[in-house]
């Protein structure tokens, strides 16, 4: 048998190497584990100043965000809706979700209060179980 040979039957010769199969496998693992544990926040796509509070709670990051705009305007799912379409969508929501919808509304600070109570009748009749507003935290005085 020729010598070269013979050497690397041996392991003669040959540089020792470093096994990254195990350094790959704990990278995707890790990279798996981040991608699973994030949170996706859906906004509804208009920039509104949300009123303060001190108290808050979280609600359900399946339920349905609503924009009204401080002039009024209606928006879920970046697109401007009337409150017949609203209602459609909450009632198509409920029927599709056994029966229990969130809805959270973000709205402005300067929307006008009979225009949120009319949103949020259009939502309870469709048959939103939850509702809420969403706000700016405040810090206690």
């Amino acid at each position: 048998m020729f010598q070269s040979v013979q050497r690397r039957a041996n392991g003669e010769g040959s540089t020792p190497g470093v096994n990254m199969a195990p350094l790959m496998d704990m990278v995707f693992i890790l990279l798996i584990f981040f991608i699973v544990t994030t949170t996706f926040v859906r906004e509804t796509g208009i920039r509104v100043e949300r009123p303060q509070a001190v108290w808050s709670e979280s609600l359900d990051s399946r339920s349905l965000r609503v924009s009204i705009t401080a002039g009024g305007a209606v928006f879920t799912e970046g697109r401007r809706v009337s409150l017949a379409a609203l209602r459609d969508r909450v009632a198509r929501l409920t029927r599709d979700g056994q029966g229990r919808t969130s809805v959270v509304l973000i709205a402005d600070e300067q929307t006008p209060a009979s225009r949120l109570v009319e949103v949020m009748d259009t939502a309870k009749l469709a048959g939103a179980t939850d509702i809420g507003l969403a706000t700016r935290k405040r810090r206690p005085r």
